[in-house]
């Protein structure tokens, strides 16, 4: 997924002015009546990045998504991992909030 930046075609430290002309010149090149969703893209993109503080916000509130392909693969080409059963059966029970296989995490685990 792109973000507002990368679909108005301009840098992270772009000033207010630099990316309402470049929203203008995708408009100009994208008009609603041509193709009204790639105009409510870069509609999006505007309004989420075109003032300070909405870059704020933007910065703050927004968390990139994870590419889950990618980070499997890493897992993966690290080499295998020796678990045994009762490691597994506690993997399965784990949940997010669980410190359980934080590393450096001195707590045994009991099975």
């Amino acid at each position: 997924m792109k973000t507002p930046y990368e679909i108005l075609e301009v840098s992270e430290q772009a000033t207010d002015s630099e990316i309402k002309q470049a929203y203008l010149q995708k408009v100009k090149l994208n008009p609603p009546d041509r193709d009204h969703e790639k105009f409510q893209q870069i509609h999006g993109a505007y309004e989420t990045i075109k003032n300070v503080t909405s870059r704020e916000n933007f910065a703050l509130f927004n968390y990139p998504k994870a590419d889950f392909d990618a980070l499997l693969e890493q897992v993966f080409i690290t080499g295998p991992v020796l678990m045994n059963a009762n490691i597994f059966q506690a993997l399965l029970r784990a949940s997010i909030d669980d410190n359980t296989f934080m590393p450096g995490n001195s707590k045994k685990t009991t099975v």
